[in-house]
């Protein structure tokens, strides 16, 4: 079949062999694993992959390549799903996730695969997706850096964020305008649990409303400039702090500190 790339669905296929390998270890696949693969494309990881894995998931949105899939590939092991992954049910029985995912819906996508703060998902136990470079930078960025927002706390949170390998243009057919990367998701629950997970949710979204805004002007909606000050001295957060400078513990006793106070009143 002449199967070409589609600008509209954002289709760009890896196909440089040492980035599939790195993908490939970055998962650790053994033969227990029920792995979900988001849009196989044309299928080059698909086909390292098969061979290790229990049982493979692949979901495609372009009806095209599904048939170019089914005929690539037989393996009863293999299940091949047409359709938006935003709308597939996953199945309960999936461990793993590893794919080179669409990127205009890479927030959605870890939304699905993450949860959220207060509502978790606790289903994979490790997630390797290639992601558009500036998502990996956001991903990982500790504190202080101009790349931590509100994505950063609520991934970190939520899981173990690590940047696997840089991937250049010249790995994909067509080649993106934008670098990529190797990404590894580890879900676990967080070292401190906060007391309320939605307040928790809610003051990062107010917190970082305005990034570039002080951190006490974004939080005025909680109270007057002096309880917020008082509240942000009692925390040891300079009254300067923008969002971008908290650890996730410091948002997670931020949040603790205004459950039931008069900043809430």
């Amino acid at each position: 079949m002449n199967i070409f790339p589609r600008k509209r669905l954002g289709q760009h296929w890896l196909r440089d062999e040492q980035v599939l390998n790195t993908i490939l270890a970055t998962a650790n696949l053994g033969t227990d694993d029920r792995v979900l693969e988001i849009g196989p494309g044309t299928g080059n990881l698909t086909a390292k992959m098969l061979p290790i894995v229990s049982h493979l998931t692949a979901v495609e949105l372009d009806r095209d390549l599904c048939q170019f899939l089914a005929e690539r590939f037989s393996a009863t092991h293999f299940q091949l799903i047409e359709g938006d992954i935003l709308n597939t049910p996953i199945p309960g029985d999936i461990t793993k996730v590893v794919a080179n995912i669409p990127y205009n819906i890479t927030g959605e996508i870890l939304r699905l695969l993450l949860g959220t703060i207060s509502k978790p998902v606790r289903q994979f136990t490790t997630i390797v997706l290639l992601v558009q470079r500036e998502i990996a930078q956001r991903l990982t960025s500790p504190p202080g850096n101009s790349s931590y927002g509100a994505m950063s706390v609520r991934c970190q949170y939520l899981a173990e964020c690590e940047w696997i390998k840089d991937v250049p243009p010249s790995c994909f057919e067509p080649p993106p305008k934008v670098h990529s990367a190797v990404v590894r998701l580890t879900p676990r629950p967080f070292a401190l649990a906060p007391l309320h997970p939605p307040h928790l949710e809610r003051i990062v979204k107010l917190g970082f409303a305005q990034k570039r805004k002080m951190l006490r002007n974004n939080l005025q909606s909680l109270g007057d400039r002096e309880q917020i000050l008082e509240l942000l001295s009692s925390l040891n957060i300079p009254p300067q702090a923008r969002a971008e400078d908290l650890t996730i513990e410091a948002w997670i006793k931020l949040a603790d500190q205004t459950i039931g106070s008069a900043l809430l009143s």
